[in-house]
């Protein structure tokens, strides 16, 4: 088949700034190399360092840029916002890109087109391609809550979810959906496989230390400050909590109201966490390994949870929230808790951790050979074969 992926507008491909949906893209892109199975053009933002990326080499797979940074490209997107007065779907700068995007699809005869995480870009799309068009979302962002839901739902003729969670979401605006279809995220499991911890006396961590691991975003939905809390509470000077990510000291981010309450409750526990600040996300599984327990606190509706696989790719006993579309993934391995009382019930799920390493052993086996699922491979052979029979 002859396919073009829209991607959504702000990061690359490849995936030279890293980006979630990014990295799940060019796992698809890597298993068509590999296998040849399509003619994919994707349509991306540009970057300097894609050209020197070995993936952009394909003969298979071809990439199609635009450029929406640098001075022309911003003299270009002012005249869009006022032309069109930023009356549209999306922030005029993604609009922008698309208008782009679709001056060459019009040129083009594609068989499938594939919308990734952008469901509004429909809106035109339609009137400018016969293609069967095919909507891959890894968010909650098609529901009967979103406006023009009902056009934009009638115009797909396949919307793939990352998790049944998002798939149930479609389903309000018709519980006789017969579109959509979930295929589970995957996560490139043999490089937390083979990785190796990182000495804990790089942190100025020591080995009887019970370090718990967090990994993700500092922001509110997150939970990290409810977690921090927790820590708190235990008040157990061998309990240590590692943050991976973005710094609350010093990060390149404005200090919101939010952040400022993080970096005082931090202050309080100071000689009980480490932040490691921003990490090339190669060395994620050599960080999350110095650890005893992973925690993904999070307190909204998570439509898939990158994060919980990585953990257990890790072969981390975890701990998390039952939110949105977690449960699927790590239902009968994990401790799953609930979010209200977050606080308490954090602190009594560590402390019970803690004080059974016959449990945690059972739980990082376990977590290991569920990660087993969510391998790359089998994510991206259930992406194609989902799309093979739109036609």
């Amino acid at each position: 088949m002859k396919i073009a992926i829209l991607t959504s507008g702000v990061l690359p491909i490849p995936s030279v700034q890293g980006g979630a949906v990014e990295n799940l893209i060019d796992f698809c892109l890597d298993y068509n190399d590999r296998h040849q199975l399509h003619d994919i053009t994707v349509y991306s933002v540009y970057d300097p360092g894609v050209k020197k990326h070995p993936a952009y080499n394909s003969k298979v797979n071809h990439y199609r840029y635009i450029k929406t940074n640098g001075f022309v490209a911003k003299i270009m997107k002012g005249l869009y916002l006022w032309i069109r007065g930023g009356n549209e779907y999306y922030h005029y700068s993604v609009e922008y890109f698309f208008e782009r995007v679709m001056c060459n699809i019009k040129r083009k005869r594609y068989d499938v087109i594939i919308v990734e995480n952008r469901p509004g870009y429909i809106l035109k799309l339609t009137r400018k391609t016969n293609a069967k068009l095919v909507l891959h979302q890894g968010n909650d962002f098609l529901n009967n809550q979103v406006p023009l839901y009902q056009k934009i739902y009638d115009a797909f003729d396949l919307i793939l979810n990352a998790s049944s969670y998002i798939t149930k979401r479609v389903h309000t605006i018709n519980p006789n959906d017969s579109k959509c279809k979930t295929v589970l995220n995957g996560i490139d499991t043999k490089s937390f496989y083979c990785a190796q911890p990182y000495p804990r006396q790089r942190l100025e961590l020591e080995e009887k230390d019970f370090i718990i691991v967090y990994s993700g975003r500092l922001t509110k939905e997150k939970g990290i400050l409810e977690l921090i809390l927790a820590i708190h509470q235990l008040n157990n000077a061998n309990i240590k909590l590692l943050v991976i990510g973005a710094n609350a000291y010093g990060v390149k981010q404005k200090t919101t109201k939010f952040i400022q309450n993080l970096q005082d409750e931090a202050l309080k526990i100071q000689d009980r966490i480490k932040f490691t600040g921003f990490i090339n996300y190669q060395e994620v599984p050599s960080y999350l390994k110095m650890a005893d327990i992973a925690v993904v606190p999070s307190m909204w509706e998570e439509p898939f949870g990158l994060t919980v696989v990585e953990a257990m790719a890790a072969g981390l006993p975890l701990i998390t929230t039952r939110s949105g579309g977690i449960p699927e993934i790590c239902e009968g391995v994990a401790t799953i808790i609930d979010r209200n009382n977050l606080v308490d019930n954090l602190a009594n799920a560590i402390l019970d951790l803690y004080h059974q390493p016959d449990k945690r052993r059972l739980m990082a086996k376990a977590s290991l050979e569920r990660s087993k699922s969510f391998d790359k491979e089998i994510y991206a052979k259930g992406y194609f074969e989902a799309i093979e029979h739109v036609l």
